[in-house]
């Protein structure tokens, strides 16, 4: 049996719409109710279901063509089926155009097949009571047959089957203040969100901030950096915030431990996880076995999955494993912020950009410092405010006095 599916009236006023993409080509079989198009219109964009289960046999709109309502988008029917010249044509609205004019029962287009004009919703049902359409007179449109005719001729009333029908999945480009643009929220955002999601609904998270001088670190990277560029190395700050956070976490172990079940499990390695803007959104590769490589070692690693990451050629692999995180939202000129935890660790460095602060010195004396500021998010579950400010108070000595970080 030959269905002709006509783009239908998704209302609003509309007299045509855009064909955005069909997700089935020809050949393909499809299932009723499956989306099989999605159309835009000025004031809406919509997913088009199949009225039918078939063989997708003819489409007669391409992505991007302009389409009239009541036009036939495609041809449904059995494989190898021959498609009627009439079906192959692409209709305008007009003559021997079939639209849909019962939507106030069943909300969805008409199917032509031979002599009988009728909907999805009003087959499926005629099927399911063992009616024949056959013997009935529709009072529709151009003679076609609605619920509403199954009733007269002695049938229970069915407007039930609104509900199992081909719904269309409508989202309009505006609401009650003005015009919207909708994004898919899927892929890694979507991702990144249930990750966070879960982190939150299963830890105490707190965060404290802190402030670093960081004055003798900024002169020695300057005293580096030309040296690491002979080498072919970018020299940044993680390196060094990497190299004192491992040295602050072996005397805070709670740090770099996670809670598992009735345990708190106390990592003896440093795996740290850096978090890398993407276009796609935050991912957060890992430097493993951190402790045993030097600054250079981590700047070169930090560079090369960096790359990866915005190149979206990283290995899985790299992504898993850390047990302590650094972001640093300061790359981007944020100063504060309250980092959500990884699942998995009891912890997340955040690193603000480093500013010029004027203070007085033990001598009442004026001078300017260089201010990293920081801070660290921990779940309260493991540990305690006090140890959380012990490890910042470290972490600050070894970056304040960054003599020993190039050492191995």
């Amino acid at each position: 049996m030959i269905t002709e599916f006509k783009l239908p009236d998704i209302g609003e006023g509309i007299a045509e719409a855009e064909i955005v993409e069909w997700t089935v080509k020809e050949g393909d079989f499809v299932n009723a109710y499956q989306n099989i198009v999605k159309i835009e219109t000025d004031k809406a964009v919509a997913d088009l279901p199949s009225p039918v289960t078939g063989t997708m046999l003819k489409i007669n709109f391409q992505k991007g063509d302009k389409v009239n309502v009541g036009a036939v988008l495609c041809v449904i029917g059995e494989k190898g089926e021959k498609v009627k010249s009439s079906a192959n044509k692409k209709f305008d609205k007009g003559a021997n155009d079939v639209v849909n004019n019962t939507r106030d029962s069943v909300g969805k287009e008409s199917v032509v097949s031979g002599k009988i004009l009728a909907s999805p919703a009003v087959r499926k049902v005629a099927v399911e009571r063992g009616i024949d359409l056959n013997n009935l007179k529709g009072s529709g449109a151009d003679g076609q047959i609605v619920m509403s005719d199954l009733d007269k001729n002695g049938f229970s009333k069915v407007t039930e089957i609104v509900e199992t029908s081909p719904a269309l999945n409508i989202q309009k480009k505006y609401d009650q203040f003005g015009y919207i643009d909708r994004i898919p929220f899927k892929g890694v955002r979507k991702l990144i969100a249930q990750n966070m999601i879960r982190s939150l609904s299963q830890s105490a998270q707190v965060t404290s901030m802190e402030d670093i001088d960081v004055g003798r670190l900024w002169a020695m990277r300057l005293r580096e950096k030309e040296h690491f560029a002979l080498e072919g190395v970018k020299l940044t700050f993680m390196p060094f915030v990497i190299k004192a956070l491992i040295k602050a976490l072996t005397k805070h172990p709670k740090l770099n431990s996670s809670l598992e079940g009735e345990s708190i499990v106390m990592k003896k390695y440093y795996n740290i996880g850096v978090a890398v803007q993407t276009d796609a959104g935050l991912l957060v590769p890992v430097v493993k076995i951190a402790e045993r490589k030097s600054i250079s070692d981590i700047a070169k690693e930090i560079e090369q999955l960096a790359e990866k990451c915005r190149n979206r050629t990283i290995d899985i692999m790299d992504l898993k494993g850390s047990t302590f995180t650094v972001t640093n939202y300061g790359s981007i000129g944020g100063t504060y912020g309250t980092p959500i935890i990884n699942p998995g660790e009891s912890a997340i460095l955040g690193l603000g950009r480093i500013f010029d602060r004027v203070v007085l010195d033990s001598s009442g004396k004026v001078k300017n410092v260089k201010i990293l500021p920081i801070s660290l998010t921990f779940d309260h579950q493991i540990i305690d405010g006090a140890e959380a400010a012990e490890f910042i108070q470290t972490l600050k000595e070894y970056l304040e006095s960054p003599e020993h970080l190039l050492e191995k």
